[in-house]
């Protein structure tokens, strides 16, 4: 398969090294330097372009490639919010295929099965209140995370007293804490976390007086999040449409 990269920092090295062992050949590479390569040869033979940037050109940089005719796997977060209806429309309605999530670890994955499975049987226990806590590196823009956004988005879809997420506390680098967990009833904090160099860790917790329940997600490097996204690469040289992880991996 040939891949295209946009996004040189240090996921895109890591998805090329997965990528090459795994037979696959990288045909383009595209940083911020050379933004001018979406319009190469080489980029528009890509079978799949591998997409991990920033929120703030993320969109561009999709739609940039739909315009050469390439399919696209994202891991951009930040942005998908505000442009998740144009992209549905582009793909079910233009022929366009895009591969988005917030997170491509086959482990989350499988913690975002358990997290909307935990959260069915929590709904029939009111005594506990549910929150969420993420911890990432200091470079990551967005907060809270993506995963962090789709987790909570798994226990509304299955936690009857809650329906809308809101923005918890946020640590910064220098360990400044602003925000407040305090919130209404019906409402899920998710705070953030930014120290050092973590990958990422989603923690869950659910409280009583009695006990609590926790489950956590934490992710050693970036060779999970690299490989899945090769794995995405490669189902959606194969397929079309609006696609994500469900579709990947069906627990």
């Amino acid at each position: 398969m040939k891949i295209a990269l946009i996004g040189y920092g240090k996921m895109g090295k890591e998805i090329e090294k997965i990528a090459r062992s795994r037979g696959h050949e990288i045909v383009c590479i595209i940083d911020v330097d050379n933004r001018q390569d979406f319009e190469s040869e080489a980029f528009r033979s890509a079978d799949v372009a591998i997409e991990f940037t920033a929120p703030s050109v993320a969109y561009g940089n999709c739609a940039e490639a739909f315009r050469q005719g390439v399919k696209v796997v994202s891991g951009s977060t930040g942005w998908m919010a505000e442009h998740r209806e144009e992209m549905q429309r582009l793909c079910m309605e233009e022929g366009k295929t895009l591969f988005w999530s917030s997170n491509f670890s086959l482990g989350v994955a499988v913690f975002s099965a358990v997290n909307k499975y935990l959260a069915k049987i929590m709904n029939n226990f009111p005594n506990y209140d549910v929150s969420m806590v993420e911890t990432h590196h200091v470079h990551k823009l967005d907060a809270p995370s993506g995963t962090a956004i789709t987790l909570a988005e798994g226990i509304l879809e299955n936690l009857d007293r809650k329906d809308k997420w809101v923005m918890g506390t946020l640590t910064a680098p220098d360990g400044t804490v602003s925000g407040t967990t305090e919130c209404a009833p019906n409402e899920l904090p998710v705070s953030a976390v930014r120290k050092g160099e973590v990958p990422g860790i989603h923690t869950i917790r659910y409280e009583s007086e009695a006990d609590s329940i926790i489950i956590t997600h934490d992710a050693k490097n970036r060779k999970g999040f690299a490989l899945g996204a090769v794995l995405a690469a490669e189902y959606t040289a194969k397929h079309q449409g609006f696609l994500g992880m469900n579709d990947l991996f069906q627990f």
